[in-house]
């Protein structure tokens, strides 16, 4: 891979880990596209990699909130009066529902990087789940804020997120819609989306690193995977500023034409043989 390509890959991923468009597909998509094999070890480490950079952004962005979570949930082992604080819970919620997609991901694991890494996959699940985002919003009443969040809504948003380890669903529009059904607003929908992806995107990128290291060396390179992760983090640092804007007065519905349209222009490149599956 040269850099010319790292750059554009980390901007996609950049540019697509947060928003409900689903990163992994359009990194699928577009290593297709550059003539790279989606069944190349190195690729599908590089693809679940650089993730990391984006992650290292929610961590920068939110670094305030984190240091507050963990310090209520130290406190709040120690000392039973401090159990009531809002931001106790909210943390338990997020170790308790990160839970899920550590068993699902690595059980599946040779699934996810095997059979779902084809183009098709890709196309059908962003035309099915837009139809979930659809409905999510459709039913959503917005009643509850991060304040009350609670455990049973940690585990259906986490048993959700496993849904995203299939290309196209996205993470982020999985853990949304898991939020509104739950009947969290949709601020708060998504800023449980943004906790929840730190602890699944670094144990899957540094998963990848540490049982990949070679394949990448002799395959895409640590210099392209490196730019790339770099290239990630600072693009989903703006790209995070602007979806917390934007969802505080828009449905996610916004997002369902796109996918929609890119699903269906997919599986006419796939049909008319322009582009093979894997």
């Amino acid at each position: 891979m040269n850099i010319a390509q790292a750059v554009i890959l980390g901007i996609a991923e950049g540019l697509t880990e947060f928003l409900p468009v689903s990163s992994t597909g359009h990194l699928t998509i577009a290593e297709k596209l550059m003539g790279l094999s989606l069944d190349d070890a190195s690729v599908t480490a590089f693809t679940a990699i650089i993730q990391v950079g984006a992650i290292v952004a929610v961590i920068v962005y939110f670094r305030r909130d984190i240091v507050a979570l963990v310090l209520a949930w130290v406190r709040g082992l120690a000392l039973p009066t401090a159990r009531s604080n809002p931001e106790y819970r909210l943390a338990w919620a997020v170790i308790v529902g990160s839970i899920p997609i550590g068993i699902i991901g690595f059980l599946g694991k040779d699934l996810v990087s095997g059979p779902l890494r084809s183009l098709w996959v890709v196309a059908g699940a962003l035309i099915t789940w837009s139809a979930v985002m659809f409905y999510a919003e459709k039913v959503a009443t917005q009643r509850r804020t991060e304040q009350e969040v609670t455990l049973r809504d940690a585990i259906v948003v986490g048993l959700l997120q496993c849904v995203a380890l299939i290309p196209g669903v996205s993470r982020s529009g999985a853990t949304i819609s898991a939020g509104l059904f739950v009947g969290l607003d949709r601020v708060a929908a998504t800023r449980l989306s943004f906790f929840l992806s730190i602890p699944a995107l670094v144990a899957a990128g540094g998963y990848e690193a540490a049982t990949n290291a070679t394949d990448i060396g002799n395959g895409v390179g640590w210099l392209a995977t490196g730019v790339a992760t770099l290239v990630s983090l600072i693009v989903a640092y703006a790209s995070i500023a602007w979806l917390l804007r934007f969802v505080s007065g828009h449905p996610i519905t916004y997002f369902v034409g796109y996918r929609v349209a890119l699903g269906i222009g997919l599986i006419a490149l796939l049909s008319a043989g322009v582009l093979s599956a894997t």
